[in-house]
């Protein structure tokens, strides 16, 4: 990986860090076409039947996507970095609610295999170093359980970046920067853009075998909630799928 630094780093960091707009973003994502309408119905269907399963939420945010493995039968435990994100989610879900402040860059609090599944939504792009994180991912996952991931699609970032005039380098490991506005609120986010084969080098290297690369669309219902969005969304991929077995 390239060296980067030290001010892109510490972007990159506070580009994970959700507090200061939780609530905005939590709203966006309730009912937003790429959320509601695309990436977490697909997420949903390649987990499939989750009846009786122990799933692992990395990065859960304010719990949309643990309430829905919940209600499909899945006893489901949540992590997220933001603090304000986890007391969303609370509210969601319940005192009940298995639900913890971790930082998905440092060592999970679980033994070894101790989940079937683990699903993280739209979460890997906001780490510098893959390495560590998917490692931990592995060892809670017992043997010939999932990983089942959402990422930014590093080629629809790269087109968006040339149609836009700029001429950044698919191949480079580079944080990127973006402004993103929700409900009102306009906050600056940060992640990394990889290309395709450091992300499956980064998936064989931590141990799990690539079982499917996704590009879903988003759920017809979309198309008349969003009549100007949905064609392009149905005919460009935004996001990234991965199904990895811990073999």
């Amino acid at each position: 990986m390239p060296s980067v630094p030290e001010e892109d780093s510490q972007a990159a960091r506070r580009g994970y860090d959700y507090d200061s707009f939780a609530e905005a973003y939590s709203a966006e994502n309730e009912t937003s076409l790429l959320n509601a309408y695309y990436e977490r119905p697909a997420t949903l269907e390649l987990a499939g039947d989750v009846r009786g399963r122990r799933i692992l939420d990395a990065g859960c945010g304010s719990g949309p996507l643990f309430q829905a493995l919940r209600e499909r039968g899945a006893a489901v435990t949540g992590v997220d970095a933001s603090p304000r994100m986890l007391e969303l989610a609370r509210r969601r879900l319940g005192a009940e609610a298995d639900l913890r402040v971790v930082d998905l860059a440092d060592p999970l609090p679980f033994p070894d295999g101790a989940f079937d599944d683990v699903v993280s939504s739209l979460v890997l792009h906001y780490l510098r170093d893959w390495g560590p994180t998917l490692a931990e991912l592995r060892r809670v996952l017992r043997t010939g359980g999932r990983l089942i991931a959402s990422v930014c699609h590093p080629l629809a970032e790269y087109c968006v970046a040339r149609l836009a005039g700029r001429r950044p380098d698919y191949f480079a490991t580079a944080v990127v920067t973006e402004e993103w506005s929700m409900s009102g609120q306009v906050a600056p986010v940060t992640y990394w853009h990889r290309p395709l084969h450091a992300m499956t080098d980064a998936f064989t290297a931590a141990g799990f075998r690539v079982s499917v690369i996704g590009e879903p669309q988003p759920v017809p219902a979309a198309r008349e909630l969003f009549p100007d969005e949905f064609p392009l969304l149905a005919t460009a991929p935004s996001f990234l799928f991965f199904v990895l077995r811990a073999d």
